[in-house]
């Protein structure tokens, strides 16, 4: 009677589990875990390392742009500068264009998110207006000076795209991010006396970036001019914010 209730529970056994294969009368064999049932565990250390390895390339493939512009960025130089290799690079990427166009995109994406989840329009409308432009920029013009050579980069290559998918994109995030700027100049529209402020607003700080872009990233003719402009950058900041509001008919 042992003898049969030990088969009978092995039967049992056999035709209830489901990781148990049949190989004949009273004989099971389990089957090995399959992918599927490693998978919760493994599959988030190997996310994780995933996330890491693109960082790691969209940051090497940013400095490379900046440090050699669009020319001198290669993929084997960004595989050197991140320390993977290029068939790495390759398997993530089409080519050089496909990654500086997601590159592009992070970096805009980035600067967009800290406008809107950074100060509020309700917040900037309690600091005075010239408190607030001269320290906007400021920002600016450190910013420019920080990251001259990617920005420039980043500029002609987005030019170069006119009219593709992504220079649509590009445009879009940047409008958004400049209107999310001219929202915060606005909040103290009380003190702009110019007659129409949103118009003042938005070519003001369009003539302020165009100043910078002239003059910290188009430095090829910037020494036959050098006489004529601020010396330093602590005037060309005083000079650019006393302007702005002049413009915009601050007192």
């Amino acid at each position: 009677m042992a003898r049969a209730t030990d088969k009978s529970t092995q039967s049992k056994n056999a035709k209830g589990s489901p990781s148990a294969k049949r190989l004949g009368p009273g004989k099971t064999q389990l089957k090995p875990a399959t992918r599927k049932d490693r998978e919760p565990n493994s599959l988030e250390p190997q996310q994780a390392r995933s996330r890491e390895s693109l960082r790691k390339l969209m940051k090497a493939a940013a400095e490379v742009l900046g440090q050699h512009g669009v020319e001198g960025t290669t993929i084997p130089r960004i595989a050197v500068h991140a320390g993977l290799t290029p068939g790495a690079i390759y398997r993530r990427f089409s080519d050089k264009d496909a990654l500086l166009e997601a590159v592009i995109l992070g970096a805009l994406e980035r600067q967009d998110e800290r406008l809107r989840s950074g100060l509020t329009p309700e917040t900037a409308g309690q600091i005075p207006l010239p408190v607030f432009a001269e320290q906007l920029v400021h920002s600016l013009v450190v910013s420019y000076r920080a990251n001259a050579g990617q920005i420039r980069a980043m500029r002609q290559f987005t030019r170069s795209r006119m009219d593709t998918e992504f220079w649509k994109k590009a445009c879009r995030l940047e409008i958004r991010s400049y209107e999310r700027l001219v929202a915060l100049i606005l909040a103290n529209a009380k003190d702009i006396r110019h007659p129409d402020p949103n118009m003042a607003v938005s070519l003001g700080l369009m003539m302020v970036i165009s100043t910078l872009q002239e003059l910290v990233l188009d430095t090829s003719e910037i020494k036959v001019w050098k006489g004529l402009l601020p010396q330093d950058d602590r005037t060309l900041k005083k000079e650019l914010t006393r302007a702005f509001l002049s413009y915009l008919g601050v007192g």
